[in-house]
């Protein structure tokens, strides 16, 4: 026995041993973008649009960190935390270079429900006077952020287990109308749920089943109740917000620097307030005393975690889908990748170690993510910026806000849903592509209003895994147990030397959501193993299939042919809007390897819902009725460029 453990830690030392300083060194490249981005950071170009982002970016954390912890039913103070802690971690494991982490409306709204259930505030005990030794708040506070930073530390656990089981892959199953319907529906809890603020109502927490229902059900009961002050104030936030923000919108390539409108906003009801003493003469709410400076690490209260496993699941997955859509989105844009786990492992550590500093559930927004897009910031440091001045407001403008309104906070949390709520004009995309995309997403929408975020989630995926399964009966091409799998028929055209370089892909299966992201690799490595993206990319082709100049070199002329692809989609017989979507990601991806894509034998309405995507920027025909006709146009093109080159000659 004592020879087999020796054997067996002689086997394991022997593993230890044989691990190179080179695979350490792989493996926190990998795991640590970081330091992949810093020693190639342009200081000279980048830095200066970073620190406008920045600065502009800690002022929407500041803004949105107060409101979205009163959202999660937690004093404000730890927004501003939830503002800072989350984002630098997620700078040093994160992949999405624009992509701002940080308090989250969808996670706020569902810690809220833990929070209310287990310390709620009509049975309290305990007095604002009752001060706690930590940061000087009341105990009732301290119970409170202790059970919402539980739901974070579970929350953030779930996510880093799902990155150790390597479940990254499995988000194909996350669908854009599904994601889309499922923020929207949040979205409009949100709101719902600010209206007592909006109106000045004392309400009690309504939640649960409907719970959507029987709050607009209170307000028409108590409409008596409206304080007028705070409606006013609201309205009064909210157009000015609106207009200050579609201004900002319009001229936004003749400013570089976009008007604050929430911080003067704050600043200005705050001012008002104070010297009009709104608090005791119109009973406005008001924010209250802040605390200066950061809290000494504690950990959360883990007597709770099992009581909160719903919420830290809806967390989870809900803060990590809405995340990934705006990394993706980000990737898209600026042409650089995402590892969907690596996601998973960087937002799960963006809620675990936040939350031994009194941090609510964080995720990505939107919204912030928007605004350093529009404000032309090209890496995280614009975050870690944002960090620094969101430090100088928890040490000395803090506790300026005392005299804030909770009006005028509810009223920023509503106009920084916009984006949101404009989701519902992705219905009239769905309908135009996939009825069924657009079935699934107003009864996702359905399902997250008449119950929860996480519910309406896991309700669209179940049903569009169900609705493909049932779909897929239909295809003569397509086993069950090969749906993830995609079959293509290689064909070449060795006989005509003009048309070496065109290559034909046959599709014979149904392009959803489950194969879709396999398709566009599949389709990828079949061009790069043939080198026709290599070929096309190194001769620096200078004509293409509609015109015989390039733009790069306009002054040379053109030798070489440019590479042609001819998908042939006779076999595709179904598909989604993932689908569709892919193919013209495909379309354009392409076009930029300087290599044109044509389709032939489609079907009607994949024509129209590819054509509706407005993406197919072409002058010559793309769809063609036969893989012989693609060939003759080619041919036609290919003369007539050369017709031109020689009468320049």
């Amino acid at each position: 026995m004592m020879t087999g453990a020796k054997k067996k830690r002689n086997a394991v030392w022997g593993k230890i041993q044989a691990i190179r300083l080179e695979d350490v060194k792989v493996w926190c490249m990998k795991r640590l973008p970081i330091l992949k981005w810093v020693p190639v950071y342009n200081w000279k170009e980048d830095l200066t649009p970073d620190t406008v982002s920045g600065m502009m970016l800690a002022i929407q954390q500041v803004t949105q960190g107060l409101a979205f912890a009163v959202l999660s039913s937690v004093h404000p103070v730890f927004g501003l935390y939830g503002s800072f802690f989350p984002v630098i971690i997620y700078a040093i494991f994160g992949m999405g270079r624009h992509v701002a982490t940080g308090t989250f409306a969808l996670t706020s709204l569902i810690s809220a429900n833990a929070v209310e259930r287990l310390v709620p505030s009509v049975s309290t005990n305990f007095t604002t006077n009752n001060n706690s030794a930590v940061l000087g708040l009341s105990e009732f506070e301290m119970q409170r952020i202790g059970v919402a930073a539980a739901v974070s530390f579970l929350g953030g656990i779930i996510q880093v287990t799902m990155f150790m089981l390597q479940l990254g892959s499995a988000t194909f199953l996350l669908t854009e109308p599904v994601i889309s319907a499922m923020t929207t529906g949040a979205a409009t809890h949100v709101v719902t749920s600010q209206l007592k603020y909006l109106l000045g109502m004392k309400m009690p927490y309504i939640s649960g089943p409907l719970g959507f229902f029987h709050i607009y059900a209170y307000i028409f009961e108590n409409i008596r109740s409206v304080q007028l002050e705070a409606l006013l104030l609201s309205l009064l936030s909210i157009v000015v917000l609106i207009l200050v923000k579609e201004l900002n919108e319009k001229f936004q390539k003749n400013i570089k620097v976009i008007l604050p409108v929430d911080l003067l906003l704050i600043l200005a009801t705050s001012v008002a307030c104070y010297y009009a003493d709104m608090e005791y003469v119109y009973g406005l709410e008001v924010v209250g005393h802040i605390p200066e400076g950061l809290p000494s690490p504690k950990a959360p209260p883990m007597n709770v975690l099992a009581e909160v496993v719903t919420e830290a699941f809806g967390v989870a997955l809900v803060g990590y889908a809405a995340s990934l859509a705006l990394a993706q989105d980000s990737a898209r844009k600026f042409k650089y990748t995402v590892d969907d786990n690596q996601e998973f492992l960087a937002h799960g550590l963006s809620n675990v170690i936040p939350s031994f500093f009194f941090c609510i559930p964080s995720a990505a927004a939107m919204g912030r993510t928007a605004l350093l897009y529009s404000t032309g910031a090209k890496t995280q440091v614009a975050c870690l910026i944002s960090c620094v001045l969101i430090l100088v407001v928890i040490y000395a403008i803090g506790p300026m806000l005392y005299w804030l309104p909770m009006c005028v906070l509810a009223s920023i949390i509503v106009v920084g849903l916009k984006g949101m709520l404009m989701q519902f004009r992705d219905l009239k995309k769905y309908w135009n592509v996939d009825k069924i995309d657009w079935g699934i997403w107003v009864s996702t929408y359905v399902f997250t209003i008449c119950f929860a975020a996480n519910v309406g989630l896991l309700y669209g995926v179940v049903c569009t895994t169900v609705i493909v399964i049932f779909r897929f009966p239909r295809a003569k091409t397509l086993n069950l147990k090969n749906v993830k799998e995609v079959e293509y028929k290689y064909k070449t055209e060795d006989d005509c030397e003009s048309l070496k370089q065109v290559k034909i892909v046959s599709v014979n299966n149904p392009l959803v959501f489950l194969n879709a992201r396999k398709f566009h690799a599949d389709l990828i490595k079949i061009i790069q193993k043939d080198s026709m993206s290599s070929q096309c990319e190194q001769n620096i082709l200078l004509c293409s299939f509609s015109s015989g100049n390039s733009h790069d070199e306009p002054s040379q002329s053109c030798h070489s042919e440019r590479c042609v692809l001819i998908l042939d989609c006779s076999g595709l017989n179904f598909f989604d809007y993932t689908g569709v979507s892919v193919l013209l990601q495909i379309y354009m991806d392409f076009k930029n390897r300087h290599i044109d894509v044509l389709l032939a034998h489609c079907k009607a309405s994949l024509i129209k819902a590819l054509q509706y995507g407005g993406n197919l920027e072409s002058e010559n025909p793309v769809f063609f009725e036969s893989i012989s006709s693609a060939f003759e146009a080619i041919q036609i093109h290919r003369n007539y460029s050369k017709f031109n080159e020689q009468s320049e000659v």
